[in-house]
């Protein structure tokens, strides 16, 4: 009879917090959750590489060098590509497409 008096109401409270916790990394590991986070999170990564690479060209640009510009612009045509950004990568391989003609590459 003493157990029980000694217990705290606390002690049930946080058995069941304990446990909902528990469902939910459960779920979160084996239902599917932790591959949706890792996809956002490589979704992301691509993207945001883009933008370096964009930023990259940019610089490339300022510097007026018309090889750089040219293998920028086909470096990020590539990372839209590669972040499987159609629209992206159709406007940048325009652009590739322009500075070979300023750098005088041939094109196809």
């Amino acid at each position: 009879m003493e157990n029980n008096q000694n217990k705290k109401p606390g002690n049930a409270f946080k058995g069941i917090v304990a446990s909902i916790a528990t469902v939910v990394v459960i779920w979160f590991y084996f239902g599917g959750g932790l591959e949706q986070k890792a996809h956002e999170d490589l979704n992301k990564i691509e993207n945001q590489v883009a933008e370096d690479v964009v930023t990259q060209y940019e610089i490339a640009k300022r510097q007026g060098d018309k090889m750089q510009i040219y293998i920028r612009a086909g470096l990020v045509a590539e990372a839209y590509l590669q972040a499987k950004d159609e629209g992206n990568y159709n406007k940048w391989k325009d652009i590739e497409k322009q500075a070979a003609v300023d750098a005088g590459m041939p094109t196809e």
